[in-house]
């Protein structure tokens, strides 16, 4: 059995990141998305919104081209290198054809252009989740060795006997797993777990490292999935 973290959304609960420095936007986005039964989370720049992708695996990505610190196709094409896989739809005012091949190229599900109508806009998230629907089931669940991993139920097996994660523990394992075999820096884990602003020290990390080995490696003292790479971090191969 795991312990679920506090402020997580209900599983069935759609979670939906809009990223748009228009205030006006947002709320109009989040009070609709809201009244569609979806979880809203938001950011106004782009290095916030990409460290919220990173950091909450959002079920879809609503993502504006014309933001600072990181432009939407900057933050939409480092989602993707990082093996993120959730649709993303793209808004911009610039109805140019370029940028809408750009953003289908960099990975988006979709492109919609400024100004756009709500009730459109609404029927696009739905379309994007039903189609994501197939690959969210594929990778909701994660094998390695003798242990089955449950992203949406937050539930580990090992054996086919449930192991207690909590939710700090559980949330590691996951950055790790998302990395898909990329060596990670405790300061990169810092960060995707615990957000840009953390207080926590390395040794912190080599902490929650060891209790994942020693509940779900068959041999902490010699891990076979969560790894240690010299003078890096760690990294999970599974």
């Amino acid at each position: 059995m795991t312990t679920q973290g506090e402020g997580l959304a209900t599983p069935t609960r759609p979670r939906v990141l809009v990223v748009e420095d228009d205030t006006s936007i947002m709320l109009g986005l989040r009070i609709n998305l809201e009244a569609e039964g979806y979880s809203v989370m938001s950011a106004e720049d782009g290095e916030v919104g990409l460290e919220m992708a990173r950091s909450s695996a959002p079920d879809l990505v609503i993502l504006d081209v014309m933001l600072p610190k990181l432009n939407g196709f900057q933050v939409l094409q480092t989602i993707r290198q990082d093996g993120l896989e959730m649709p993303i739809i793209i808004l911009s005012a610039r109805t140019a054809e370029m940028d809408k091949v750009t953003g289908l190229e960099l990975g988006a599900e979709d492109y919609v252009a400024k100004p756009f109508s709500l009730r459109e806009l609404l029927a696009r998230v739905r379309a994007a989740l039903r189609r994501g629907g197939a690959l969210t089931h594929r990778r909701s669940v994660s094998t390695f060795g003798d242990v089955q991993v449950d992203r949406v139920g937050r539930l580990t097996l090992r054996g086919g006997v449930p192991i207690e994660l909590t939710a700090r523990e559980f949330d590691v394992l996951m950055c790790l797993i998302d990395a898909r075999g990329q060596a990670l820096s405790r300061d990169t884990i810092f960060s995707r777990v615990w957000g840009p602003n953390h207080h926590g020290t390395p040794r912190t990390i080599d902490n929650f490292i060891q209790q994942l080995r020693a509940k779900l490696e068959a041999d902490p003292q010699r891990p076979e999935h969560v790894i240690t790479v010299r003078g890096v971090g760690y990294r999970f191969d599974g």
